[in-house]
């Protein structure tokens, strides 16, 4: 059905962005929410869940680079990644750009937002779908974090909605006490924390909660376009100290081993050093360091 409607996003009460719909493509109620698809006018194609923009054909390569490159890159050694999340694909498909890589597992609550994203978004994830090295897991991610054998992974991604309904679990102290034991020693986790210039709650009580298990908790930023609000914040927790701070020679040298550098098109080893260089707005969020 080609349509000339407009979708106005729902995540704040007092502010936001609509579009205008070429072509709604799927509208469907799952077992955790509504999922709509539809044909913009100028972003390409785009994913709501419950009325919150969650990707965009046009400018999603900016947010998935930037949750997948940086922890890769700083860690320099991960072979074994856990995606929570990341129904799209597209966070699968850039941990397997690395070729160190040998084991990524995703795990994804709602099998409909898999299953319309290759029907519908079938670029985002392109043939990370069926790579070998790829597990893919319709399951709870709380769930597979509290089963999985401890140092089973050297870096986990957690690409979820907000920390309300289906991701607010994904938030809380259990989540993080599982998150740190189940990594090896030498690993972090990074996870979406909102635009602090609207969500700034979001990434003060999750850093909070993070150093009660990590030792070392800060945040790095990027530009999203459909992410409304300034830069999208990652919080970024690890075991060791410094991951935050790789030169930007070692970085570049890391991308070029992995088969990865020159692929994107945000991320950079010079973008990659810079997005830690917080906005004191931004960094007055996050505990202390000492």
């Amino acid at each position: 059905m080609t349509t000339d409607s407009w979708v106005n996003e729902t995540l704040y009460p007092a502010w936001g962005q609509r579009f205008r719909v070429w072509h709604e493509l799927a509208r469907v109620q799952s077992a955790f929410q509504d999922i709509m698809i539809f044909e913009s006018e100028t972003h390409g194609r785009v994913m709501l869940l419950d009325g919150v923009v969650q990707i965009t054909e046009g400018d999603e390569f900016v947010y998935q680079e930037m949750i997948t490159h940086p922890p890769l890159l700083a860690h320099g050694a991960a072979e074994r990644v856990l995606i929570i999340g990341a129904g799209d694909g597209g966070v699968l498909k850039r941990v397997l750009q690395h070729r160190n890589v040998t084991r990524a597992v995703m795990v994804e609550i709602d099998g409909e937002v898999i299953r319309l994203a290759k029907q519908f978004l079938p670029g985002i994830g392109g043939t990370a779908w069926t790579d070998p090295r790829a597990e893919v897991i319709v399951g709870d991610g709380i769930d597979y974090v509290q089963r999985a054998p401890d140092a089973a992974f050297d870096v986990l991604i957690v690409d979820s909605t907000d920390p309300i309904g289906v991701g607010e679990a994904l938030f809380t102290d259990d989540f993080y006490a599982n998150a740190a034991r189940i990594l090896a020693p030498g690993g972090l986790i990074v996870n979406q924390c909102g635009v602090p210039f609207m969500q700034a709650d979001e990434l003060g009580d999750t850093s909070l909660r993070r150093a009660k298990f990590f030792p070392h908790v800060g945040a790095y930023v990027a530009a999203v376009p459909t992410y409304v609000g300034g830069f999208m914040t990652l919080g970024f927790a690890a075991k060791v100290p410094g991951l935050d701070a790789v030169p930007v020679a070692t970085i570049r040298a890391r991308a070029e081993a992995a088969g990865m550098l020159g692929t994107t098109r945000y991320w950079t080893p010079e973008v990659h050093w810079s997005a830690f260089q917080l906005p004191p707005y931004i960094a007055r969020h996050l505990p202390p360091r000492g």
